[in-house]
């Protein structure tokens, strides 16, 4: 592993770290869910109305884990943060290897 990868690896991390922040804030300035994580009639709610493209796509993808929270009896910040930066390791490490896939097929073909 180079340094440009260790620093990329670095950053990365600390993305991670502080993703909890998305849960937080909302609960400490008492403001509903996350930024941009609103369901279509939440978007109706705040807006007036539902875009055309968030009501045709809206049902298309379920969250594998809703509310950052295995356990919906229990939906604690703390619990909610712990799956949030749960969630965000997960995705960063996906994101990471496909790249590095990628980089890797893009130096062997010479492209």
């Amino acid at each position: 592993m180079n340094k440009l990868q260790k620093k990329i690896l670095i950053i990365l991390l600390l993305l991670c770290m502080i993703t909890p922040i998305g849960v937080l804030l909302p609960v400490f300035f008492n403001t509903g869910d996350a930024w941009g994580e609103w369901s279509a009639q939440t978007v109706k709610e705040l807006a007036g109305y539902v875009p055309k493209g968030l009501s045709k796509y809206s049902d298309l993808w379920k969250a594998p884990v809703p509310g950052y929270s295995v356990n919906r009896k229990d939906s604690s910040v703390a619990h909610r943060s712990g799956y949030y930066l749960v969630s965000a390791i997960f995705g960063a490490t996906v994101t990471y290897i496909v790249m590095l896939l990628i980089s890797r097929l893009i130096i062997r073909n010479g492209v």
